[in-house]
């Protein structure tokens, strides 16, 4: 049998694309696309896994009792000064050591759950509000209480970023806003209930400094469960060390929306740092109430007008919320004036919910006038500089007020205070009702700093 002889080879000429060129897309974006991809993925899993009312709520909930325990020492501060001895002054300063914690943790790692997830950040800042709790349950002295309030600093500067974004991420598709009224609620709620839990605990039970903190650190336990039930919503963006600070840059076009917004924040927390941090010591010392279940509620009711008032923001319009809160607290600053003139504990009751109302409604407007104005790529250092400006209000007037009814008692030094206040908040609102910062309606926002 011959063999077959090998025809001759054909050559076929290169195919070539007669359309467009297509290149193809850079690793980073392709990298970004999969990122977003999968954090979709993620928050489907966690609404199929926890439900409409069991996924988000659940964030809600161990957000408000980790933000309870901040505020657990109010009612407790009288008790503190008759056991160690110490003056109004001395308990101003333990109070804004709480400030400086949350400040610390803004310029320093406020982003850090974006990059390492959200339930590592819960569990730690649920630890240190335990550690926070276990200083005041073997409380020894002031470094004690120090030590305790600067912890719980460290705790609500990861807990109200981390929480807040949590929370609105487990909500189903559609229930953004009610997310967002949820995690309002979660963060003001919980710091109202503190005083009031303590105040009860201490007034009818056992160990009065005590069992107030082992009560919270129950809660605690029971949140860490509840966190690592819970799905996790991101994953790991990038590296976890070393930390990216913010910064604190605010950029010029918008330094005149900023200046008034923050000086509205500013006085709107001064008045919650005023209600946190002595009113007890009004009511107890010029208004002769030393029931401290009662002195809890009266600082709760400036968080629960703060929570109702923000709330209400987006009904009433940001474009009007800002000067009408204005407006309110003024109103509420009036009636805690005239509380302390008259020694009277409904008007002081009245101008906490009236006064909280107005920085609820003022500090959200603020807060979406800020974030509408400032620029996409530094959107995240002028919010921050803005949650800093507001956390100096809470702890510098305080601290004044302290220092100043060491020479004059608490009574003039709490009207000199709303004097002042008063004049900082007329000056902003007049200036935004000639100026509006805001020209549009709220997108949602909570009270919490990311």
């Amino acid at each position: 049998m011959g063999s077959a002889s090998a025809g001759p080879s054909v050559r076929w000429p290169p195919l070539r694309w007669a359309g467009p060129v297509i290149s193809a897309p850079p690793l980073a974006r392709v990298r970004d696309v999969a990122r977003t991809v999968e954090r979709v993925r993620y928050r489907q899993r966690g609404s199929e896994r926890t439900g409409y009312r069991s996924g988000y709520l659940a964030a809600a909930a161990v957000f408000a009792v980790g933000m309870a325990g901040m505020t657990l020492p109010t009612p407790l501060y009288g008790l503190y000064r008759a056991e160690i001895g110490f003056s109004e002054l001395v308990v101003t300063v333990v109070f804004a050591a709480y400030a400086v914690g949350v400040i610390g943790v803004l310029l320093t790692v406020g982003d850090f759950s974006d990059r390492v997830g959200r339930r590592p950040v819960l569990l730690v800042a649920l630890a240190l509000s335990a550690a926070s709790a276990l200083c005041f349950v073997f409380e020894s002295g002031l470094p004690s209480l120090f030590a305790g309030r600067l912890l719980s600093g460290f705790a609500a500067g990861l807990l109200s970023g981390a929480a807040t974004a949590t929370v609105m991420e487990l909500a189903p598709p559609g229930h953004e806003s009610r997310a967002s009224l949820a995690a309002t609620a979660a963060n003001m709620g919980g710091l109202g209930c503190g005083p009031p839990l303590a105040g009860v605990l201490a007034q009818y039970g056992p160990w009065p400094l005590r069992l107030p903190y082992l009560v919270h650190l129950a809660l605690l336990a029971v949140s860490c469960l509840v966190v690592l039930w819970l799905p996790e919503p991101v994953r790991r963006a990038g590296p976890a060390w070393p930390p990216r600070p913010p910064g604190l840059k605010v950029p010029a076009e918008v330094r005149g929306v900023f200046t008034a917004t923050a000086l509205a924040a500013f006085a709107g927390f001064a008045l919650l740092g005023l209600f946190t941090a002595v009113a007890p010591s009004f009511v107890a010392q010029t208004l002769g109430v030393t029931n401290l279940a009662v002195s809890g509620t009266v600082v709760f009711s400036v968080f629960l007008g703060s929570t109702v008032g923000q709330a209400l923001t987006v009904r009433v319009g940001s474009h009007r919320a800002l000067p009408v809160g204005c407006l309110v607290l003024i109103a509420g600053l009036l009636l805690v004036a005239a509380s302390l003139a008259l020694r009277t504990l409904d008007l002081l009751v009245a101008g906490a919910v009236c006064g909280g109302l107005g920085q609820g409604l003022g500090f959200r407007a603020a807060l979406t006038a800020v974030g509408q104005a400032a620029p996409a790529d530094r959107r995240a250092g002028t919010i921050s500089s803005f949650f800093v400006v507001a956390y100096l209000g809470i702890s510098l007037p305080v601290v004044g007020v302290g220092a100043l009814a060491v020479e004059l008692g608490l009574r003039a030094a709490g009207l000199v205070f709303t004097a002042c206040v008063m004049a900082v908040v007329a000056s902003v609102g007049l200036y935004v009702l000639r100026r509006p910062p805001v020209p549009g309606e709220s997108a949602p926002a909570g009270g919490t700093a990311r």
